[in-house]
């Protein structure tokens, strides 16, 4: 009986846990650039009570017989599926159509990577995002081969208008000089082999670990990269109705489990009372 409650337990803080993602991912429903997550369910270790019996000439086999102890968290997995875009009006706002992720560096050397392309250009012409990191790409243009991104700053940007980016990245302004359209830099892509390996940073930011793999630098569609759009962002890929969904599955679950625990307790209960 004892292993009821604990099997109970153990369902108990597993769909807590679920909960915990829901409960996340509804709160970012509408956080630009947002990946949802799940939990999945794994059963736990098996008490084997009686063996497997091979069939005789005289006797047919016989199953196993084995007891389980309940269950535990398999995975909480990323869903990197894209979503789509809003539309802003704000010419540095970049949506990615397709894979990849936009490469940004602190002024500390930090690297991180993301998909949310709320940009600007601050007063030095360094291209940052909302919290003030360098966005990398190349000046004037990337060049092949591309071993490694640097960050974008692009001198004298007082002097140029109309500034408009490209499919590829590329972006181009009006020399108020000249009255020539110039190509003054172009932001690169970074895709990873697999994306469900990076590590969650907050602050909308992804990390490279060793399950990701090394970052492969491209072009904006090229190497199986998405092009980038301006003039707007991506939305996040939160599903509401499944997450209301999964919220009342997951409550049903944990308030079964408790039936479990409050079961054992009573039959435990009866067992205590038989000698009075």
């Amino acid at each position: 009986m004892i292993k009821s409650l604990y099997a109970g337990v153990t369902g108990l803080r597993n769909h807590q846990t679920k909960m915990d993602v829901i409960g996340n991912n509804v709160s970012n429903v509408n956080t630009v650039g947002y990946k949802s997550q799940r939990v999945l369910f794994k059963d736990l270790y098996y008490q084997t009570l009686s063996s497997a019996v091979a069939a005789s000439a005289n006797k047919g086999g016989l199953n196993p017989m084995q007891l389980g102890y309940g269950s535990a968290i398999a995975s909480i997995d990323v869903l990197h599926t894209r979503s789509g875009i809003q539309t802003t009006d704000v010419v540095t706002d970049l949506y990615i159509s397709g894979d990849g992720y936009f490469q940004v560096v602190s002024g500390s050397g930090e690297v991180n990577y993301t998909r949310v392309g709320n940009f600007h250009f601050d007063e030095n012409g360094n291209l940052v995002d909302a919290n003030g990191y360098f966005v990398c790409g190349g000046v004037p243009s990337i060049e092949e081969p591309i071993t490694a991104l640097a960050p974008i700053k692009i001198d004298e940007l007082s002097k140029y208008s109309e500034l408009s980016i490209g499919l590829d990245g590329s972006i181009s302004a009006i020399n108020s000089d000249t009255g020539m359209i110039e190509v003054l830099a172009q932001i690169g892509l970074v895709k990873f082999v697999n994306p469900n390996g990076l590590s969650l940073q907050g602050n909308q930011y992804l990390k490279q670990t060793q399950s990701s793999g090394e970052p492969t630098y491209a072009k904006p569609g090229t190497k199986a990269t998405g092009s980038i759009i301006s003039n707007g962002l991506e939305m996040s890929n939160v599903d509401l109705s499944k997450e209301l969904t999964d919220m009342i599955i997951t409550q049903r679950g944990f308030q079964a489990n408790s039936r479990i625990i409050t079961t054992s307790d009573e039959i435990l209960q009866e067992l205590v009372n038989i000698k009075r």
